[in-house]
């Protein structure tokens, strides 16, 4: 008695596809954002599935309603891990660039991945206050200077930086391109790509 062999499912196709979160950790303008577009950009033209969950957009649409106090930031790390997890699972390159601006949050988050036997970068885009503030993309250094705003990330509220990041960027010693580069040297030598 000879029996079909059944198809492959869908899962096991893509189980030789790697996933990954890729967490760019920093200040408000340090270039978490432009830097994961770059990379993101380079990757889909390697043929790689990518995601990019942007902080504000998260905000917008997934954590709509939540504030800047500390749980409220807890929860909103929370939430986009979880999304980010889910999506790195099932092959997808996910860049993530998110404040995150406590230590113990982006710890839960990593501890998820582990768990899930998902692998999980923290890149911390360690551009100086300084330059971010000369920078300030969205306007937000120079409203809190003139006392429009209150709780910014590194100003008047606290930044906790990765004490041991699998990558340290510093965006002001290079371009855009270079720091993409340096992300994508990291992941190749990791093996996740």
């Amino acid at each position: 008695m000879t029996t079909t062999p059944r198809p492959p499912s869908e899962t096991s196709r893509e189980n030789h596809v790697t996933g990954a979160t890729i967490w760019l950790t920093g200040l408000p303008s340090a270039g978490k954002t432009t830097i994961a577009y770059e990379l993101a950009g380079r990757l889909r033209g390697e043929g790689h599935r990518v995601e990019v969950l942007d902080g504000d957009e998260i905000r917008e649409f997934l954590s709509a309603g939540l504030g800047f106090t500390r749980e409220d930031r807890h929860t909103n790390v929370q939430r986009i891990g979880f999304v980010a997890e889910l999506l790195a699972s099932h092959g997808v390159k996910v860049l993530v660039p998110v404040i995150a601006p406590y230590a113990d949050s982006r710890e839960a988050v990593r501890k998820r991945h582990h768990a899930g036997g998902t692998a999980f970068v923290e890149v911390h885009v360690a551009t100086p206050l300084e330059v971010c503030s000369v920078r300030d993309v969205k306007g937000l250094y120079a409203k809190q200077a003139a006392g429009e705003i209150s709780g910014l990330t590194g100003v008047d509220d606290p930044y906790e930086a990765p004490e041991t990041p699998d990558l340290r960027i510093e965006s002001q010693n290079q371009t855009v391109q270079e720091s993409a580069a340096q992300l994508h040297a990291l992941l190749t030598e990791k093996g996740l790509l």
